[in-house]
């Protein structure tokens, strides 16, 4: 079963105290208004940057692409993930396995692009300091209409302290954001280029990482080369590192084992796969009705071999913000989460308006 590891970590020691307040029920409040708003906006925009490689029709027509966050220099890159059916889970016999990946079971899952890395800080904190509208402002550039719907969508209150931890920031992959938090970068970054972008769910991340393989890792069952693929507690020094500095996994995707595990869109349940037993279920989602627990996956530079095996399985927990001072407590930062965040996905079929609430795009103020 999940087990909290205990091991005492040097960089607990570090966390620093501020006597800031967030206005918690205000931020969501403002997100339920103007989330129509910015949703009418973006419906009636073209994309605020062409990016011809994005446009695809049919699976065949999928290709890799990089997006451009408008106004500023910040890129991504996009790999088009094949639909498939694969095992889900991993086998009783599996070293290091936990009653959570159990029991097997087959999952289809539809075409969809992911990012090539996880998400760092110079395109989260376009998202979480405006920096966007701050660079519209210097070079007085008129916004797009989809600019003005990414204007109208609430952002995160400002960290009252360094959310790097001094760890760095430039490459390095953005940390310590709740699931909430990441759900609005989604919905900012859809409203803000025009294209579809959200969490992977917990199937999708898991077929993506194994890349067509059935062993514990994406590179196989030989734990002793886990140190090419991916930084975890015994090779990372005890701090995060920059993207794509190991090997990528079969499908290209890099960092899926270890430096931080990434949230998935989905709750976080023990016996989840359970109910779809002796079945192929196609594209599931266990849709987040609290707060937490919620689903990481990947492992991190913070954990043990056993974290970062494809079918491994975490849940999110209040203690990760329990030296937050705030009062209340911040809907945005997980304070204790320095091991965690994200990546996105597009899927190539973008659901309807009224299906995207299952993604994220509801009123989470649960």
């Amino acid at each position: 079963m999940f087990s909290v590891d205990c091991r005492s970590r040097p960089w607990q020691a570090n966390l620093r105290q501020a006597n800031s307040r967030q206005a918690n029920c205000f931020v969501l409040i403002v997100l339920t208004v103007f989330a129509g708003l910015a949703a009418r906006h973006a419906e009636a925009a073209k994309p605020t940057v062409d990016v011809p490689t994005a446009a695809a029709s049919s699976e065949a027509e999928m290709k890799p692409y990089t997006d451009i966050v408008s106004n500023t220099s910040v890129k991504f890159e996009m790999l088009p993930i094949r639909g498939g059916k694969f095992t889900m889970g991993s086998p009783p016999n599996e070293p290091m396995r936990s009653d959570d990946e159990g029991p097997q079971h087959e999952v289809e899952i539809s075409p969809f692009w992911m990012g090539k890395y996880e998400v760092t800080w110079d395109e989260y904190e376009i998202f979480m300091f405006q920096l966007d509208i701050a660079q519209r402002k210097l070079t007085n550039t008129e916004p797009t209409p989809l600019e003005l719907a990414a204007d109208a969508l609430i952002r995160p209150t400002k960290p009252y302290t360094d959310m790097t931890f001094g760890m760095g920031k430039e490459t390095y992959p953005a940390i310590c954001m709740t699931q909430y938090a990441a759900f609005r970068y989604c919905e900012w970054l859809s409203a803000k280029t025009g294209r579809y972008y959200r969490l992977p769910t917990e199937a999708e991340w898991e077929y993506a990482c194994r890349a067509g393989t059935t062993t514990s890792y994406a590179f196989g069952d030989d734990v002793s080369k886990l140190g090419d693929y991916a930084w975890f507690y015994e090779n990372s020094e005890e701090a995060y590192h920059p993207i794509a500095k190991k090997k990528p996994n079969p499908w290209g995707l890099y960092d899926m084992h270890g430096n931080v595990s990434e949230w998935c869109a989905d709750a976080y349940q023990s016996d989840f796969y359970a109910t779809m037993k002796g079945k192929v279920t196609k594209d599931p989602l266990n849709v987040p009705k609290e707060v937490e627990p919620c689903v990481v996956r990947g492992g991190s530079w913070d954990d043990d071999p056993d974290r970062l095996r494809s079918a491994a399985r975490r849940a999110s927990s209040k203690e990760w913000k329990q030296q937050d001072p705030q009062i209340p407590q911040s809907v945005w930062y997980y304070t204790d989460a320095l091991f965690n965040g994200f990546r996105i996905v597009r899927p190539l079929v973008e659901p309807p308006e009224k299906d995207k609430k299952n993604y994220g795009f509801a009123d989470l103020s649960r």
